[in-house]
């Protein structure tokens, strides 16, 4: 277990088909159980995060094909509706959807337990990933999926924990069994396998729950939903990504960005 918790190797990515079929029945509706989805009071708190550190960077006029890996109820395509004729929902909750979002109506599909995805080569011209790839175990092989659907000159927005979140052997207060972060050098291994240019590599969240914990009052929302937070965080992870470790055990390596956000072309 050691070369998993300090991040030499990622934790399911070398299952076999059965424990992945295992992880993804206790995964499927886990988000969905921690945010109480049928009281539908879910409110989404990351789009100064997502045009700061993704859309701002691509700002073609229109997308004909988009899809969206874990994307629930697609919030994440608010601030960039209007330029997307065609919008594909992966997501495994069979709660976490829309009819509509702004004036477009989504097609949503389900998963395979293995990852494939049931589209051609060369789809889509834009495909985000938020904070999804963690909750999968065999992140290589849905990497590679994304890549094959991918158009080229076509965008690839992840954005993904970059910390252990705790030892994921036992139950943790506020996550779902199985999710674990993903180290940034098992990123830049995988993205090197493939014709694909990095157009963005940003780290943040920096110390956001300890802001959360010590100055959350002063805010009507959550503090990581404020563009200024944003912007400010874009220095503090300069200062302090010296601190990363994947899975630490002093304190100093707890003061640190949680995640990155990748912005990455296929060419």
């Amino acid at each position: 277990m050691n070369e998993y918790l300090n991040g030499t190797k990622l934790y399911g990515d070398d299952f076999s088909i059965d424990q992945i079929v295992k992880w993804h029945e206790e995964e499927v509706e886990g988000f969905s159980n921690l945010i109480d989805a049928g009281k539908g009071t879910y409110k989404y708190g990351y789009h100064q995060m997502n045009r700061i550190h993704g859309f701002n960077k691509i700002r073609e006029a229109n997308f004909k094909n988009v899809m969206g890996l874990g994307s629930a109820y697609g919030y994440e395509f608010f601030p960039i509706i209007e330029k997307i004729e065609h919008l594909v929902i992966v997501e495994p909750s069979s709660i976490l959807f829309s009819n509509k979002i702004g004036g477009l109506v989504p097609d949503y599909i389900k998963p395979s337990v293995k990852g494939d995805l049931p589209f051609e080569d060369n789809s889509f011209d834009l495909i985000t990933c938020f904070g999804t790839l963690h909750h999968i175990p065999n992140v290589s092989f849905v990497i590679s999926e994304l890549v094959r659907i991918l158009k080229k000159d076509g965008y690839l927005l992840i954005r993904e924990p970059i910390i252990s979140m705790g030892d994921w052997q036992a139950p943790r207060k506020g996550l779902t069994k199985n999710e674990r972060g993903i180290p940034v050098s098992f990123f830049e291994k995988e993205f090197q396998k493939y014709s694909l240019k990095t157009i963005s590599k940003e780290y943040c969240f920096t110390n956001t729950h300890l802001l959360e914990r010590t100055m959350g009052f002063l805010f009507k929302e959550p503090i990581y939903s404020y563009k200024q937070y944003v912007v400010v965080d874009k220095f503090i992870y300069r200062v302090l990504k010296k601190n990363i470790r994947y899975h630490a055990t002093r304190l100093i390596n707890k003061f640190g960005p949680q995640s990155i956000f990748y912005v990455i072309k296929k060419v």
